[in-house]
């Protein structure tokens, strides 16, 4: 089988629906843990299923519209940007029922300001809250910027010296941010970072390093999507998955998954070098 196709994209779901697994978007996660619905325990096994449409987001639509056709609902992150901002695909998405949730890369966007790069995501929130009322927030990675998305939650000093407390995306009525509200304890984190499933050698801020080991140690550590088929109808996996996709990888599309191909392979290898560049500082 050709992997990151939608036909091994199918597989993998229903792999998972074969093993009566529970479909949670992000936000029903946070909204069960937090005791936010009227439902107050997580299913017994349960998969979230998060979408990171960096660019392409027409094969966004593509996989929210298989999945739908399957009873499967996800949750889609846009990115402010012309390259993943996309009306017409986020509207889209919505009306299928999936979740839409912000991707934030603000403090790239404003070189480092904390105050404007809230301000910014402020104003970014609520553009993608005329689409479907946004209740969680996901960081892009932003491999080629010198900033964490992440650190915009961090205490800071402005240019006058003074010394600030952290802003909290809690303020803004948001419930949930993937690496600060799972319990990756009890969630195993796979995502296809580097167009492999154990990407997360070249990886400089999408993986959860804390608890990489012991997923490995484990044997949940997986290269092509095949591998996690056979590991899912083996009985073999945790009971809570949060998988993260890149739709822009997915595709039964000759020459675009040449394309993504050949670019992922051209990416990873700057990653390592810029991994190994900052790990030398």
């Amino acid at each position: 089988m050709r992997d990151f196709t939608l036909h091994a994209y199918t597989q993998l779901l229903n792999a998972i629906i074969k093993e009566d697994g529970a479909f949670l978007t992000f936000e029903e996660y946070c909204s069960i843990r937090q005791g936010l619905g009227s439902r107050k325990e997580l299913p017994e096994r349960y998969v979230i299923l998060r979408h990171d449409v960096d660019k392409r987001p027409w094969f966004a639509v593509q996989m929210a519209e298989l999945e739908a056709q399957m009873g499967v609902k996800a949750s889609y992150y846009f990115r402010i940007g012309k390259g993943s901002n996309e009306p017409e695909c986020i509207k889209r998405i919505a009306q299928l029922g999936h979740e839409i949730g912000y991707h934030y890369e603000d403090m790239s966007l404003c070189h480092g300001d904390h105050e404007k790069a809230y301000e910014h995501f402020k104003n970014s929130l609520e553009y993608f809250r005329q689409f479907y009322p946004v209740r969680t927030c996901c960081m892009h990675g932003a491999p080629l910027s010198k900033y964490d998305s992440r650190a915009l939650w961090d205490p800071f000093t402005d240019k006058q010296g003074e010394l600030h407390k952290a802003y909290d995306y809690r303020d803004l009525q948001l419930i949930g941010e993937p690496y600060y509200d799972v319990d990756f304890s009890k969630v195993l984190y796979l995502t296809d970072t580097g167009r492999c499933w154990d990407g997360y050698w070249y990886s400089l801020r999408d993986r959860v390093p804390e608890h990489q080991k012991r997923w490995i140690k484990n044997g949940w550590s997986f290269h092509r999507t095949p591998e996690i088929i056979i590991a899912i109808e083996d009985h073999r996996m945790p009971p809570g998955i949060m998988f993260t996709t890149h739709p822009q990888r997915w595709t039964d599309k000759m020459g675009a998954w040449i394309y993504e191909f050949i670019m992922q392979n051209i990416k990873n290898l700057i990653k390592d070098i810029l991994s190994s560049r900052r790990s030398s500082l």
